[in-house]
């Protein structure tokens, strides 16, 4: 019968946080905290480190759905949901932390939300942020989700959205999910053919950004816009 060994009590996530604060403890030590119990051979921690290295580290732990999570040996579909709050969490309390800050003059919010809210998915997501004059966040949508290119993104469901929004000006945001983030031609294409659009609809398109879990591009910041 395998035994698990015995963890000194003050090295224990839990006795560790409670002595040391919440930021004392690894990545492996917070995720053994959600999965509180191991099974016979194998501990939290193991658990939490198979779980890491299916993930290859907490970058692509979002990618993670229910079903991968259940095929780690001592997650079910109780630990499965809770680990996938929290992640939901994190990305709704980074998107309510972006709409309070002027997103044109200081990106790095919303840099990191959108990282968080598309970087990680496995195919092309294309999202509309709308903004108000003073460029805060009215409202977000992810309209298209595949391989995208101006045969497919249409102009008048991103602008229609923009009107119902009252939305006066837009960003325009896309995820590579290869992270390779150098702009095809058609991303590039497309990017002009939506500024023209913006500028006859008097809602200007202030950026296209393309992200991926760990890294951004801004065709604003690469003045391709």
């Amino acid at each position: 019968m395998a035994l698990v060994k015995e963890i000194p009590l003050e090295e224990r996530p839990r006795e560790k946080a409670q002595k040391y604060g919440i930021k004392s403890l690894s990545n492996t030590e917070l995720l053994a905290i959600l999965i509180r119990t191991g099974y016979e051979g194998s501990s939290s921690l193991c658990i939490a480190e198979a779980l890491l290295k299916k993930a290859n580290g907490l970058i692509d732990l979002p990618r993670l759905t229910m079903y991968d999570l259940s095929l780690i040996k001592g997650i079910k579909k109780v630990k499965a949901l809770e680990i996938l709050s929290c992640i939901e969490l994190a990305r709704r309390i980074s998107y309510e932390e972006t709409c309070k800050r002027d997103v044109i003059s200081d990106p790095s919010k919303l840099l990191s939300w959108l990282k968080n809210e598309i970087g990680s998915e496995l195919q092309e997501n294309f999202l509309v942020v709308y903004l108000n004059v003073k460029n805060h966040i009215i409202n977000y949508r992810i309209l298209f989700k595949g391989t995208i290119d101006s045969s497919l993104v249409h102009p008048r469901e991103i602008f229609k959205e923009a009107v119902i929004q009252s939305s006066s000006r837009i960003l325009i945001v896309h995820n590579h999910p290869s992270s390779d983030l150098e702009p095809s031609m058609a991303d590039i294409e497309l990017t002009h053919q939506l500024v023209e659009c913006g500028e006859m609809m008097g809602i200007p398109v202030m950026d296209h950004i393309i992200v991926s879990a760990q890294n951004y591009f801004s065709f604003k910041a690469k003045g391709l816009l």
